[in-house]
């Protein structure tokens, strides 16, 4: 039996529609990103994207499970001292789901260029409503969500 090696000319692209409903933050960027990786796909390669495109929607109704809305902040700095700015993920949660939902998938990515490529695929939407009908996206339903 012959071991498979997947190269860019070679790998087959899907495109999956994720409705992120009432699904904990943590599990949607988990499985977002072992799709965008290729993992769940026979011929993954660690050296070669092999990953599909991946459309999530309805952000702004995915949750945080225990009291991660007001004891977690997201962090950024200016450069200056004492340019430390702190925003709770409830106002985050409220105003750009999308940016938080992006956030924690980057950090599951490899730290290089093929994360980076990786992370292009990734189309993130606030609403139910997106521009890639065109790509005839499939439904990927992702199991653990809270009733």
């Amino acid at each position: 039996m012959k071991t498979v090696m997947a190269n860019k000319n070679t790998v087959d692209r899907k495109w999956l529609l994720i409705d992120a409903t009432n699904i904990p933050l943590g599990r949607v960027a988990s499985q977002v990103a072992y799709i965008l990786r290729g993992k769940h796909k026979p011929t993954y390669t660690p050296h070669c994207d092999t990953g599909d495109y991946v459309i999530v929607i309805n952000t702004d109704k995915m949750i945080l499970t225990g009291k991660k809305e007001e004891k977690k902040y997201y962090y950024r700095h200016s450069g200056f001292p004492g340019g430390l700015k702190a925003v709770q993920y409830k106002d985050l949660m409220e105003n750009r789901s999308d940016f938080v939902l992006e956030k924690a998938v980057k950090g599951m990515l490899p730290k290089n260029s093929l994360g980076r490529d990786m992370f292009k695929k990734l189309k993130v939407y606030k609403g139910s409503e997106h521009p890639h009908e065109a790509q005839q996206p499939v439904s990927y339903a992702i199991k653990g969500g809270v009733k």
